[in-house]
């Protein structure tokens, strides 16, 4: 398969793929409601400009994604910026090519 084929550019994108379905599976959200809401958000992305179906694609995923979480309770947006601010500090103070830790 090449590049210009393949389903996701980046292994984040893999990864948030695979993130929400396990999310699904494990009762967070049905498919249903996901492709809802995803639709919805692909919907208002696309009102401002044409999407180009890369990262914008996957950017509108990570919206719905966290907007979904946010609404079930499963995850504050307050609290998932806080683990995100985290991680950044940490990636950041990590040497190249040492495994990142989160430290709380």
């Amino acid at each position: 398969m090449t590049k210009d084929h393949a389903p996701f550019d980046e292994p984040w994108q893999a990864q948030l793929f695979a993130l929400t379905v396990a999310l699904s599976e494990a009762g967070h959200f049905s498919w249903p409601d996901w492709t809802r809401a995803f639709g919805a958000t692909l919907q208002l992305h696309g009102a401002a400009r044409p999407l180009d179906g890369r990262d914008d694609y996957w950017n509108a995923w990570l919206v719905t994604l966290e907007g979904m979480l946010e609404h079930s309770g499963a995850a504050a947006r307050d609290e998932a910026e806080a683990i995100r601010v985290l991680w950044e500090r940490a990636y950041l103070s990590t040497p190249h090519g040492q495994p990142v830790r989160l430290d709380r």
